[in-house]
């Protein structure tokens, strides 16, 4: 069944592609509907401080006295305004409560004729790009980067090639490690000779093409659990906004780019470059070994979607000397458990001060990984565990 619906998907000619791109801009119309329904994110003014095709840097106004920068790495695929859905909910907002100079990229669809950009684009030129604005624009040379799913990937990326701009790097299940038995998407991936031509399809691969690629590896968690969490959510009006919300946001996908869903394709899900330090930057061959700034990871150990086993692995190969496992536990009204991590009440409540007592005040967030050593929190069964083999691993 996967084959022949992978391959059917993937066989479009030029009507089919332009039926999945019509289909994208229909979802996106329901979203504006959903807008217009009082479920539109309710988001934190800021300012551009760099435009170039496919992105935006966004800067947060600064805490009193300033701070040192944080750069929010999303997941190239759906709009960046998850991170700052609400203001009880966004994580942009934790971030400046706490001290930080806040920063977003905001991955934006890639001109039509600009389909050949790849992971070294997204995790090396462009996000060197912003960290040359923001030491500009703040005049520090390090940052702490966080990044959520496949913003994970390029979060690591970034890590492993520029390891002297990092003061720490923050990883909100990202999929590192790409295991046959633990991976749901394994059989779409040996379903097709080579992602290229699917790519060659579409140019730039449509999000509801995505989105239903999704759907058929994991149901449980991008269908039933959905509809299960709207039915949780009926009698808890904030729970209910929150879901209605990621709802909205779930119909904001744009497409990716042919050569970047290859990559995506080939060279993590199949091949497992990165996790066998193998992948390919810009000519570098980089893998966990070339992670070395302080390291903590949030999983949820129930996730089907990205298991622990695509997790754990690449952080215990990290050079990193201080590093740390918080689980998450899953919230109602966040629709997508995937995003309960930014979105979740109990995230926000328990997971994002726990990672922020793990980096330790802003004063010394930008302390190198040799500096002195900072108190962990002590963890409750909802603000996540500690998988560390031993207190040595601080």
């Amino acid at each position: 069944m996967y084959a022949s619906n992978w391959n059917k998907l993937g066989a479009f000619g030029d009507l089919g592609t332009q039926a999945l791109k019509q289909m994208d801009r229909s979802r996106q119309a329901r979203g504006k509907m959903l807008d217009r329904a009082g479920y539109g994110p309710q988001q934190t003014p800021s300012t551009v401080i760099l435009e170039q095709p496919g992105l935006k840097l966004h800067r947060y106004q600064d805490a009193p006295g300033g701070g040192p920068a944080v750069l929010l790495v999303p997941a190239p695929i759906k709009r960046a305004y998850i991170w700052d859905l609400a203001p009880d909910i966004s994580v942009v907002q934790r971030w400046s409560e706490r001290g930080y100079r806040v920063y977003l990229a905001e991955w934006l669809p890639m001109p039509d004729g600009d389909g050949d950009v790849g992971l070294d684009d997204y995790g090396d030129r462009m996000l060197s790009a912003c960290q040359q604005a923001i030491m500009e624009d703040s005049g520090q040379e390090q940052l702490t980067i966080v990044g959520h799913s496949l913003g994970g990937i390029l979060a690591a990326i970034y890590s492993c090639t520029h390891a002297e701009r990092v003061a720490a790097t923050v990883l909100l299940e990202s999929p590192l490690h790409f295991e046959q038995a633990s991976c749901c998407f394994s059989p779409l991936v040996n379903a097709t000779p080579h992602a290229r031509g699917i790519a060659d399809a579409f140019r730039h691969v449509p999000g509801v093409y995505l989105n239903m690629m999704s759907a058929m590896a994991e149901p449980q968690a991008f269908q039933w659990e959905r509809i299960a969490d709207r039915w949780l959510s009926l009698l808890d009006p904030k729970a209910l906004a929150t879901h209605m919300r990621v709802e909205r946001w779930t119909h904001d996908e744009f497409a990716l780019p042919g050569r970047l869903f290859t990559d995506i394709v080939e060279s993590l899900y199949r091949n497992d470059e990165f996790m066998q330090g193998r992948l390919d930057i810009g000519g570098r061959t980089i893998g966990p070994r070339d992670l070395r700034a302080p390291l903590l990871c949030v999983v949820d150990f129930r996730s089907k979607v990205i298991p622990p086993e695509a997790v754990l692995p690449f952080h215990e190969a990290a050079s990193s000397k201080r590093k740390r496992v918080l689980e998450y536990q899953g919230d109602v009204g966040v629709n997508l458990q995937h995003v309960g991590v930014l979105v979740g009440r109990s995230a926000h409540a328990a997971i994002w001060p726990a990672i922020f007592e793990w980096l330790g005040s802003p004063a010394l967030a930008n302390a190198s990984n040799e500096g002195g050593k900072r108190t962990q929190p002590a963890m409750t069964a909802n603000a996540g565990t500690d998988t560390r083999p031993s207190p040595a691993a601080d």
